[in-house]
């Protein structure tokens, strides 16, 4: 098969297109070949030397994926040879093929095309695994979601209204904010331009946000922390703003904060397969319903996986970015 290969970290053009030996599905997993795969930060990082892939996983980027079954491994039941599904990756999304673990598999949800099920997974099981399971967001709550513009965001503001939450975003740019408007979101932040402390307290009477989901990390830190609502949880999903800040306890003290913060890739797989488990069984009918979708800015050939990184890196982009395989351009 051909694959998304990285001899050596570096710029968008380390991604290099080459032909590679084919996977082989272990005890529990399906052989699934890939009609399309979904950018992510993390690959970024992994192309720069940052986010090596967890002990075991494909050496090759790709968080997520979408396509057809064509081989199950020992132990595997409840799917078959030729089953349309989108999965959850370790790795190993940009290639023709991957092996999958069965339990980190989900079917194409009703109403959404097999290549543009390939944006679902990743987002869908970080929002649902941060915002729902750890944060515990309610109906009438109010959700402040950083990055609002992003795949994790787009999906976050569709999710928390569709189960009756209020939802703040912040954006680089009026034209990001009103695609977030579409979408359902209440409060409308130019980070640029504005306070997003200043901007939730306006918003919710002075009491801030019961959620926050931050991308950012150490550089929102302290402004996170003041955002909050008493009894607001703030969860950390990224670090494009850095990794060290401090943390003035005496302020989460007197608002009985809870920060948390976690990963998806490395999780075992048994916490991987419960996080899939609850998005097939809370957000599949929600997609189903067309309460929510996925956000797809453009497509592009898998082999063309540098354009897709610069992309991604230049920012304008509103959603996923999707990498086909040959046999789907």
């Amino acid at each position: 098969m051909h694959a998304i290969t990285i001899p050596e970290s570096g710029g968008p053009e380390a991604l290099v297109w080459a032909e590679v030996p084919d996977p082989v599905p272990g005890e529990g997993e399906v052989l699934v070949e890939v009609v399309a795969s979904a950018v992510n930060r993390a690959d970024l990082l992994q192309r720069q030397g940052f986010y090596d892939p967890p002990p075991g996983a494909s050496p090759y980027p790709g968080l997520e994926c979408s396509g057809r079954i064509i081989e199950l491994g020992p132990g595997v039941s409840g799917w078959a040879v030729g089953d349309e599904v989108c999965a959850l990756l370790a790795g190993g999304g940009y290639a023709e093929k991957v092996a999958v673990p069965a339990g980190q598999l989900l079917p194409v949800p009703e109403g959404v095309d097999l290549a543009e099920a390939a944006a679902l997974p990743e987002v869908a099981c970080t929002v649902w695994s941060n915002v729902f399971m750890i944060a515990r967001l309610a109906p009438g709550e109010t959700l402040l979601v950083h990055g609002g513009a992003s795949g994790i965001g787009t999906m976050a503001i569709q999710l928390a209204k569709a189960t009756g939450a209020r939802v703040a975003v912040t954006a680089g740019g009026a034209d990001k904010l009103a695609r977030c408007a579409e979408l359902g979101a209440d409060t409308l932040i130019n980070y640029r331009e504005q306070d997003f402390v200043a901007e939730i307290r306006e918003a919710t009477d002075g009491a801030g946000a019961d959620v926050i989901l931050d991308i950012v990390g150490a550089k929102y830190l302290e402004r996170n922390v003041k955002a909050l609502a008493v009894n607001g949880r703030l969860a950390v999903i990224g670090m494009q703003g850095g990794v060290k800040a401090e943390l003035n306890l005496g302020e989460l003290l007197r608002k009985r904060g809870t920060v948390t913060a976690t990963s998806l890739r490395a999780r075992p797989l048994r916490e991987k397969a419960e996080i899939v488990a609850g998005v097939r069984e809370h957000v599949w009918p929600l997609v189903a319903a067309g309460r929510v979708r996925p956000v797809v800015d453009q497509r592009l050939p898998l082999s063309e996986g540098s354009e897709a990184h610069r992309a991604l890196e230049a920012g304008a982009h509103v959603g996923k970015i999707l990498l086909l395989t040959p046999s789907a351009v």
